[in-house]
């Protein structure tokens, strides 16, 4: 069974990077453009206001950016410090706890992102597709010059 979960995980980690791009993407389109039912329940978030339209303009572009699994490392730490100061800036002041003060989406995208910055996009992702970032995090190859091992000690070598 194990096994089985495990052949799994990059698929899982996946479809949670793109559900939770979407999601994000949606916060900032609804905010910019009045879709979706628009800012606070209708219209949009008047152009250059702080920090209103700073965080649409980073929802919307780091959202679509993790969907699609480009820079997703980068987009995600930048999603998750801005959910980091929408929270402590607007929400944990109001009261303690995320379930009183309206910041249990804020906190939830925080450590969402998180997650993908160490985890990285899983499968799926258009990185994978081009070949200089496939092998980015990939592992360096084995020396196969015969070469001495230059992390080997000297006794050792």
């Amino acid at each position: 069974m194990n096994d089985h979960l495990s052949t799994a995980r990059p698929y899982a980690l996946g479809l949670f990077r793109i559900v939770t791009g979407l999601l994000f993407a949606c916060h900032g389109a609804a905010s910019l453009f009045g879709v979706l039912g628009g800012a606070h329940g209708g219209g949009t978030v008047p152009v250059g206001t702080w920090p209103g339209w700073y965080a649409a303009v980073i929802q919307l572009v780091a959202g679509t950016l993790v969907l699609f699994g480009v820079g997703t490392r980068s987009a995600a730490f930048i999603a998750s410090g801005s959910m980091a100061y929408a929270y402590f800036t607007s929400h944990q002041p109001n009261a303690l706890w995320p379930i009183q003060n309206n910041g249990e989406s804020s906190a939830m995208f925080c450590w969402a992102f998180l997650l993908l910055v160490f985890t990285g996009p899983g499968a799926l992702a258009v990185d994978r597709l081009l070949p200089s970032r496939a092998t980015a995090g990939a592992p360096p190859a084995p020396d196969t010059t015969g070469g001495e091992d230059r992390h080997a000690s000297p006794a050792t070598a």
